[in-house]
């Protein structure tokens, strides 16, 4: 059957700039880095120009959990399934806080309450995006997806620091009103997306009634779910001031071991709940509205070797990235040096990393690419390994040889650009393993598992750089990212099943 030249035309040009799905990922991957970047470089800096105490600027901290509990409310989203409208009223609300931020002063209890709904709606926008994100893409579209993803996340971040270049310039006012006006672009934007595709098609979703009743017949899942819930919720204990936790938050099984263990005796106690039950309460249980991503987590293949898997494979990375800018002041690097190589140069082989790693990841498969890329990124840590054997501690400021610098340097490209490539490789697993029909909430869930690994990883790298001495613990640090490939043959499984889930 012969098809219409114009037909053909049609179907072989290359899609326009605003139908690219790589352009409205970069767009919103921007939007979900600035305000991450706001509240962590801008704000702190405006607080203590206005002669805010550093103890109350540290308190701030609190209300950055809103990232970390997310997962609480991305069941709403899931349901209203109203992506771009989320994202859109999000981003007019923290427009509408740079607007407050601009008018007011000082330090008064305003300040908590903006702030708080800045990451709140923040978090929100998080949501939407990677839940209409996954809900766009294709999975032979993952790995290069991420790869923009990666770049234009921390284009975000960076546009918050040009901001607060700009306040130097121009003044706290003209700043927090030129934040206001990108949002508001932002949200205006969000709106000329592409609509959402259909839902894959499942089971009819059960009713909140007959979950809550499917879940009072299994007393060992709603345990689990419990446990499952408080591991992911005890961050929050990390940052709160009360005097009975101040003796346990150096303990390592507070800082990590406590999350941890909950989770996996969350899965153990799942796989024994569910096992013998009727195929109506675990169907119930599965597809219910408030709990059922957590359920349906739980239940794929290998669990618990899925939850170590995603602790543990970016450990490597993670544990070596926060010594890496102590490691440069004690070598005598100035900041401008941090600023330009670690930082600057860093961010934008960071990018290059993820684009060349997403598109690896789309041309050989996202399997293949974990342990490539994997493999890439925790060979980049002996780089800072050789860089600690060889160059001696110096006051900061010190002349430093050439041979050093190089080396240094050397190390810094190599680290940022390899971050890039098994980062990238790894969201596209994440996004390949959730649930289409489910995807916002699986996802939120599965990032919040992700961000022990770092929180962990930063806790415990103070005490082995401190302890075992830069060099010893960079090599360690390498070492680390090898337990990870001993579960790669249940995550292959874990692939194959979600892929066939799919089709």
């Amino acid at each position: 059957m012969s098809v219409p030249a114009s037909q053909t035309a049609t179907t072989a040009a290359p899609p326009k700039l605003l139908r690219s799905k790589l352009f409205w990922i970069s767009m919103m991957y921007f939007s979900e880095g600035f305000p991450l970047g706001l509240f962590f470089d801008l704000f702190p800096v405006y607080f203590r120009q206005q002669g805010i105490e550093l103890s109350k600027i540290g308190l701030l901290s609190l209300l950055g959990l809103s990232w970390t509990l997310k997962f609480l409310w991305a069941p709403l989203i899931d349901f209203t399934r109203r992506h771009r409208y989320w994202m859109a009223a999000a981003d007019v609300g923290m427009g509408i806080v740079m607007i407050i931020c601009a008018r007011e002063a000082g330090f008064g209890p305003w300040v908590w309450f903006a702030i708080g709904a800045f990451t709140a709606l923040s978090a929100t926008n998080d949501i939407a995006i990677d839940g209409y994100t996954i809900e766009q893409l294709d999975k032979r579209e993952l790995g290069l997806a991420n790869g923009f993803r990666i770049g234009f996340y921390r284009v975000g971040m960076l546009a918050a620091g040009i901001l607060l270049w700009f306040s130097d310039v121009a003044g706290w006012t003209s700043t927090y009103g030129l934040a206001s006006v990108l949002f508001l672009i932002i949200a205006a934007f969000s709106l000329f997306a592409p609509k959402e595709p259909p839902r894959p098609a499942r089971e009819a979703p059960a009713s909140l009634s007959s979950e809550m009743s499917a879940l009072a017949q299994q007393p060992m899942l709603i345990v689990a779910l419990l446990l499952f819930i408080a591991g992911l919720l005890w961050p929050v204990l990390g940052v709160l001031d009360a005097e009975w936790i101040k003796p346990y938050k150096s303990a390592w099984w507070f800082k990590g071991g406590a999350p941890v263990g909950l989770i996996f005796l969350s899965a153990i106690l799942f796989t024994k709940g569910i096992r013998g039950q009727s195929e109506q309460l675990s169907a119930a249980s599965s597809s219910g509205p408030m709990f059922g991503a957590i359920v349906s987590l739980l239940n794929k293949p290998h669990a618990l070797l899925l939850i170590g898997f995603i602790l543990i494979f970016k450990l490597a990375d993670s544990s070596i990235g926060f010594m890496i800018k102590p490691f440069w002041v004690d070598s005598g690097f100035t900041n401008t040096q941090i600023g330009l190589v670690s930082v600057n140069l860093g961010l934008g082989l960071s990018i290059a990393g993820g684009i060349i790693g997403g598109w690896y990841t789309d041309r050989a498969g996202i399997f293949k690419a974990l342990w490539v890329l994997g493999l890439w990124q925790a060979l980049s840590n002996v780089g800072y390994v050789a860089a600690a054997y060889f160059i001696p501690r110096a006051v900061q400021g010190a002349d430093i040889a050439t041979t050093h610098q190089v080396l240094m340097y050397s190390a810094s490209a190599i680290e940022s650009f390899t971050g890039g490539l098994g980062t990238a490789a790894f969201l596209a697993f994440l996004m390949a393993i959730v649930d289409k029909s489910r995807a916002t909430t699986e996802y939120a869930i599965l990032s919040s598992i992700f961000a022990f690994s770092r929180s962990i990883a930063g806790w415990a790298g103070g005490i082995g750089a401190q302890e075992m001495g830069y060099a010893a613990y960079f090599a360690l640090t390498f070492i680390l990212a090898f337990p990870a490939y001993a579960l790669l043959p249940w995550i292959k499984s874990v692939l194959k099943s979600s892929e066939e889930s799919r089709t």
